[in-house]
């Protein structure tokens, strides 16, 4: 079978590619297919039939790995949530301004993992290692520096801020200021959190 051009990389959207088939990784590269197939058109519009076409493999060969299009997804997902939780646990600094700047870089560095991420209802809500990486992130969102649990409503509001800049940053909405970049701006943005704003002038 020829090989064909290899083109995997989740931070990249816009882009046509197709990603080469190894012998003994199916999954693998079906899974880095799917995440250029949503940087490039988004989830809803990812179909099996076109990852096989991208992998140079039989039509039916992804349904041996995940049933159907929502299997597939859910993988997508857990593999995200995973990655995130990776993030923040490697986080050093456990104070929630600096487990936010880890969140807005890990969304705008896996664009396609966010996209599904963010629509839980493209995916099975139930599935074990999708609940499992959910959790384990959510604890890192959750608990403060100390091991206690962060007021339920902090962690919420927390959390919105940074979901919410990721989003912005995403859409093309905000942007970093010229010789800047998104980790100076989610930092900036998160140290607000528990300070009083700043009195205007006149």
């Amino acid at each position: 079978m020829p090989r064909r051009h290899h083109l995997v990389n989740d931070k990249t959207r816009g882009t046509l590619g197709t990603v080469p088939y190894h012998h003994g990784d199916l999954r693998r590269t079906l899974l880095d297919a799917a995440l250029v197939a949503i940087a490039e058109h988004g989830p809803v519009a990812v179909s099996l039939r076109e990852l096989a076409r991208r992998a140079g493999v039989s039509h039916a060969a992804p349904t041996h790995h995940f049933r159907d299009k929502t299997g597939l997804l859910t993988a997508v997902a857990a593999e995200g949530w995973t990655l995130l939780a990776d993030a923040l646990d490697a986080v050093t600094d456990r104070e929630f301004s600096e487990m936010g700047v880890a969140y807005v870089v890990f969304a705008t560095t896996h664009p396609a993992h966010f996209a599904v991420m963010r629509t839980p209802g493209l995916v099975h809500a139930d599935d074990p290692a999708l609940v499992a990486a959910q959790q384990r992130a959510g604890r890192s969102l959750q608990t403060e520096p100390d091991g206690a649990a962060r007021d339920r409503a902090t962690a919420l509001a927390g959390w919105s801020l940074v979901h919410g800049l990721s989003a912005l940053l995403l859409e093309g909405l905000v942007a970093p200021d010229p010789g800047s970049d998104v980790e100076a701006l989610a930092r900036a943005v998160t140290g607000r959190l528990g300070r009083p704003l700043p009195r205007r002038q006149g």
